[in-house]
């Protein structure tokens, strides 16, 4: 069957700068595929010529007729005026649902989505409350949903994972797991795409085509890529040899009098050009992040009361008490709506408790990173990176604006453009760039991870790693927080709050408290959904003590024996064949080839082995 999406060779520039020029992308039945790239590489852009919302500038897109594609936007919007239900509603008159269904069908999906569960002190029900009204996590959940109840052969989803909390990042991957169709997943989440993707692209030009696709979970992808740059590193060295060797001969005074040397001379010329291509695509540099502190040496910095803080009614927790010391990092951590970003703005001062109290330790040195990211989108990058003069004081030294964007990979070309034409991560970039000339004694970070690409994620983690003040970080990014976070402070959302070693524990105590288990899946069979819990319910069991990736290796290692046990078994069979007891080459061949199952098998019960103690 031929995809039900074939882009072939398609390119697309804004103005003089080309995002992608002549690449493939082709999605088939059942395909998960995670789509990663560096910010301003083009995702968005493709996700929208993919949707046909969009018109290549060149190259052809060709679609499946009659196949529905359903396409959710990184901002989910809605109309002012519509409710929950009325978005729903508008989206079931675009299929072929019977009128007599839609009311139930409705019903069901918003139900699959929690919202009959959202926002339990509201008076208003969560189907006819405003859809505008809602936090940016339940607008994503609605958008998902609008676009699943139009049962689409493809799902378009742009960074779903930015406004989702952790619950719903984890209601999203049982939905695709279990999913009938087809769906690409612009996302930085690693271990999302790690849960999600069966294929993973990632659109560069670091790429001789323009992008690496590899079949396989994200792990895969990276074995993959880290093959590719290895092979690629070698032909750049073997090109760079060949291109000094040629410049010497041709510096030697090459006359261009012969067939042969004129041949030469213009292989010269293109082992040169290559390697200028080469070099080009392989140029890159890392944003350099690195926050400072203020070396300060008292211990206790902030310390929480049996604080607590209501509003409209409703305790979002109460008798906290926490103590944040110097050194100490901790991830925030619960359901949308919890209160998260309340405690931040608690901890700063911005707001002020409704019970108990928040002590600070004299001239303290708080920097707050918002998730809204409130810059001021009509001045350009030069005056949002140096407001006052066209240089910035980092560290005690005096850098000259220029530098200090290239430092965050921006552009001297790009320091007069306005604010309102970066992406979403250029954005993330500027914000840290500014809170990185105030030194700090606490950092509280809510979102930071949002729209920023993976190398500039892995950078951040490095940066928060070696930060001697103490740090409090809201993050849906469970990869950061488990590498990040010494320490978890839960808020349930219903008052209650405590701390926890790490992420893991936290769920185990929610659903211990609840009684049930609260991860939610939309738009799935009853057999589906009721394998799908299974099947988190068992992970849940093994994640008590391994971490994400280790869970999901322990669950294959099983199939993954016997495997290669059964090749072990095969490959003695064949090393004691008569029929090649006779001939030395093909023996010793079937003895090497037996040697390699044999330790094979070894390693993976060793593996198990390790998994199982580390398991307890």
């Amino acid at each position: 069957m031929p995809p039900i999406i074939n882009a072939q060779r398609i390119s697309k520039s804004f103005g003089a700068a080309p995002l992608f020029e002549e690449i493939s992308f082709t999605i088939s039945e059942d395909e998960r595929i995670g789509l990663i790239g560096p910010n301003g590489s083009g995702k968005s852009t493709l996700m929208r010529i993919l949707a046909g919302e969009l018109e290549p500038d060149a190259g052809d897109v060709a679609t499946r007729k009659r196949a529905r594609i359903a396409y959710v936007e990184q901002q989910s919007d809605f109309p002012e005026d519509f409710t929950v239900r009325q978005v729903i509603a508008r989206a079931l008159q675009r299929t072929d649902v019977p009128d007599g269904e839609r009311e139930g069908r409705l019903v069901e999906s918003l139900g699959r989505a929690g919202f009959s569960d959202q926002e339990p002190a509201s008076q208003t029900s969560a189907v006819d409350a405003l859809a505008g009204s809602l936090s940016g996590g339940w607008r994503k959940r609605l958008a998902i949903v609008e676009a699943l109840v139009q049962h689409p052969d493809v799902l378009l989803l742009d960074e779903p994972t930015n406004h989702l909390d952790l619950e719903g990042i984890e209601w999203l991957e049982a939905l695709l797991a279990a999913a009938p169709f087809a769906c690409v997943v612009v996302s930085h989440d690693r271990y999302f795409l790690q849960a999600v993707a069966g294929k993973v692209v990632e659109l560069s030009r670091a790429y001789p085509e323009g992008l690496l696709s590899v079949a396989g979970d994200y792990t895969a992808f990276l074995e993959r890529k880290e093959e590719f740059l290895h092979a690629q590193a070698r032909r750049q060295e073997s090109l760079e040899n060949r291109v000094r060797h040629e410049i010497e001969w041709l510096r030697r005074g090459a006359k261009a009098r012969t067939r042969k040397s004129k041949a030469r001379i213009d292989k010269a010329g293109q082992l040169i050009a290559d390697l200028g291509d080469l070099n080009a695509r392989t140029r890159t540099a890392p944003v350099d992040i690195d926050f400072s502190s203020t070396e300060r040496r008292t211990k206790r910095l902030i310390e929480l009361e049996e604080l607590g803080f209501e509003i409209d009614g409703r305790m979002l927790f109460r008798d906290l008490n926490f103590l944040l010391t110097a050194g100490k990092r901790v991830g925030l951590v619960g359901p949308n709506g919890s209160g998260k970003t309340t405690l931040l703005r608690l901890l700063t001062g911005e707001l002020a408790p409704t019970r108990g109290q928040v002590r600070r330790a004299e001239m303290l040195r708080v920097v707050y990173f918002d998730q809204n990211r409130p810059l001021d989108t009509t001045v350009t990058l030069r005056r949002a990176l140096a407001p006052e003069s066209d240089s910035v004081i980092y560290q005690d030294r005096v850098i000259h604006v220029a530098s200090w964007a290239a430092r965050f990979l921006f552009t001297s070309e790009q320091l007069n453009q306005p604010v309102a034409r970066l992406s979403g991560g250029e954005r993330a970039r500027v914000l840290i760039a500014q809170l990185m000339l105030h030194p700090a004694d606490v950092l509280l970070l809510d979102e930071p991870t949002n729209d920023l690409d993976i190398p500039t994620l892995e950078i951040l983690e490095e940066s928060l790693m070696e930060f001697p003040g103490a740090l409090m970080l809201v993050t849906h990014d469970r990869y950061m927080l488990d590498r990040i976070s010494e320490s978890v402070l839960g808020l349930d959302g219903t008052g209650r709050a405590a701390v926890f070693a790490d992420y893991t524990q936290w769920e185990d105590w929610v659903e211990a408290q609840d009684g049930r288990n609260t991860r939610l899946q939309v738009g799935m069979s009853e057999a589906s959904r009721g394998k799908a819990s299974e099947n988190v319910g068992e992970a849940n069991q093994i994640k008590k003590k391994l971490s994400y990736l280790e869970a999901r290796e322990y669950a294959t290692l099983e199939e993954r024996i016997t495997e290669a046990e059964e090749s072990l078994r095969q490959k003695r069979d064949a090393a004691e064949d008569p029929a090649i007891a006779s001939d030395a080459a093909r023996l010793l061949a079937a003895h090497n080839e037996l040697d390699h199952a044999q330790e094979n098998v070894d390693r993976l019960y060793e593996r198990w082995s390790e998994l199982e103690e580390k398991q307890g």
